[in-house]
């Protein structure tokens, strides 16, 4: 007897079709599985084997062949427990022939015959609506295959009840899409005192979805602040949803079987590998920029991170996509992330201030910050530094705008620039925006040109950092509700630009506060 059926195999976020064959032929009893699986789908045999026992189904005394096509294709993950005892029990005539190659299946199965959640049950239904065949998985990820609505979805809980449906005993029902997650967010900007300038560059990093690089003495508000950037995002729109929850599902971190419209935010520590944080190690899953794709990375002690992670960053903050390459395995993972970074000035964090400051000052503040690298420095398109909070800040009572206020300003410069770039796909907002479409939304006036050609004298920005400042001042001239960008738009951006974190000669801030 030979029988055949359909499951999937990941790489990256696409879920490729694989058929699983299944043959039974004379000869000592066996069971072997081919088509380059690796140890965890080997060891399927065993939790199949005592699955089956447990339903009081013997195994053959023949040679049991399963094939997983194509041959070539790494087969990774306990996903395949589900299609190879499907196609084992078709062979055995337990399922009809003709349901099982119209299905596809997916899920771990216990010693007991118990289906166990898994992860990619978005991308495989997707797989499966490609196929025109219906999806089979665990009942905990049923609610998340059926967002898809490109095909049926059933999600048994049990090996038994998969065969109870087949025998038509006791058909399953149709999978329905989980709640819709919108969680409120806790964190408020109310809560922040003092810090004004800071929080007018978190807006404007909101709005435009531009890189802040913040640093400032320990305890000055700078991770408070950076974790309710969050609560001032717009929600996420029907495609960013989607996008976001595809990687979720892959790395298993969706939960509920609903998919989430809150932005993702994501603060992993300074001891995080490199694939940690930008992907790979094994079946070269997505990593932490991924997993902020359409939200927030929050990198705290950014000097701390070692510096060949660190330069990792530099060409997905350009591309907005990582290629993670292994020996067998190439696979492209999106990561379009706001990214936050903070730091103190120096090892002790009071290189500001006289009175605490190491005897190394200012020397220790230099090779501090000078661990990041300019040309990743240079990605920053909003840099400032963050003062102490006094005892007067703290006293004063909360601030009148609070999240929701800011939230209503950035929300409707996103539509501002959702308009503006209407016809252009792969703008989404003024980050994105490059060459003639960066050129037609930023017209500048005669005077605004002379203060750009001085300032690229006078601080020697490269041609990224022009451009990086140009996006800035398209931004705030959209906070402002303005169509055109006006000098004091463009005079604002240089002043979140200019300053670089370090420690600042008199002459530097002489120059950097005549452009504020």
């Amino acid at each position: 007897m030979q029988s055949k059926t359909y499951t999937v195999a990941f790489e990256g976020l696409e879920a490729q079709p694989v058929r699983v064959e299944c043959a039974l032929s004379p000869g000592l009893p066996s069971f072997s599985i081919v088509g380059l699986p690796a140890k965890a789908v080997s060891e399927a045999r065993e939790r199949i084997r005592a699955a089956l026992s447990h339903l009081a189904i013997a195994l053959p005394a023949k040679r049991i062949t399963v094939n997983l096509s194509p041959a070539d294709m790494p087969k990774d993950g306990a996903h395949f427990d589900l299609p190879i005892a499907v196609a084992l029990l078709t062979a055995l005539e337990f399922i009809p022939l003709e349901e099982a190659e119209r299905i596809v299946s997916m899920g771990e199965l216990s010693l007991t015959g118990g289906l166990v959640s898994v992860r990619g049950a978005l991308p495989a239904a997707v797989a499966a609506g490609g196929l025109e065949a219906a999806l089979f998985c665990p009942h905990p990820n049923a609610s998340e295959a059926a967002w898809v609505g490109a095909t049926a979805v059933y999600g048994p809980q049990s090996l038994a009840e998969l065969l109870a449906h087949f025998a038509g005993r006791a058909l399953l029902p149709l999978a329905r899409p989980g709640e819709v997650s919108d969680m409120a967010e806790t964190k408020d900007f109310r809560d922040v005192r003092g810090q004004e300038r800071a929080k007018r560059a978190l807006e404007i990093a909101a709005a435009g979805r531009h890189h802040l690089f913040l640093v400032g003495p320990p305890g000055a508000g700078k991770s408070m602040m950076a974790a309710r950037l969050a609560s001032i995002l717009p929600p996420l729109t029907a495609e960013e949803a989607l996008e976001t929850s595809m990687i979720q599902s892959v790395a298993g971190v969706l939960e509920g079987g609903g998919i989430s419209k809150t932005r993702p935010y994501r603060a992993p520590h300074h001891t995080a590998s490199m694939p940690a944080l930008v992907g790979g190690g094994r079946g070269a899953g997505p990593g932490e920029i991924s997993l902020a794709h359409n939200g927030v990375l929050f990198l705290d002690e950014f000097p701390e991170f070692p510096r060949p992670v660190l330069e990792t960053l530099r060409q997905p903050l350009e591309t907005g996509h990582v290629l993670v390459a292994r020996a067998n395995a190439h696979v492209r993972y999106p990561c379009k992330f706001l990214l936050v970074a903070a730091a103190n000035p120096c090892r002790c964090g009071h290189l500001y201030s006289p009175e605490q400051a190491c005897g190394r000052a200012p020397l220790c503040g230099e090779d501090y910050i000078g661990r990041i690298s300019g040309p990743l420095m240079d990605r920053f398109d909003l840099r400032l530094e963050v003062p102490a909070v006094t005892a007067e800040d703290l006293r004063q009572p909360a601030a009148k705008d609070g999240s929701a206020e800011i939230a209503q300003r950035v929300a409707a410069a996103r539509e501002r620039q959702s308009h503006r770039y209407a016809d252009c796909p792969d703008i989404r907002v003024n980050a994105d925006c490059e060459g003639e479409t960066l050129i037609q939304a930023v017209q500048l006036s005669p005077e605004g040109e002379r203060l750009m050609e001085h300032a690229v004298k006078t601080f020697h920005l490269s041609a990224r950092g022009y451009h990086r400042i140009l996006r800035v001042a398209r931004t705030i001239a959209d906070l402002a509700g303005s169509e055109d960008v006006a000098d004091m738009h463009l005079a604002e951006a240089l002043s979140f630009r200019l300053v670089k974190p370090v420690v600042f000669t008199g002459e530097t801030m002489t120059k950097a506060q005549s452009f504020a």
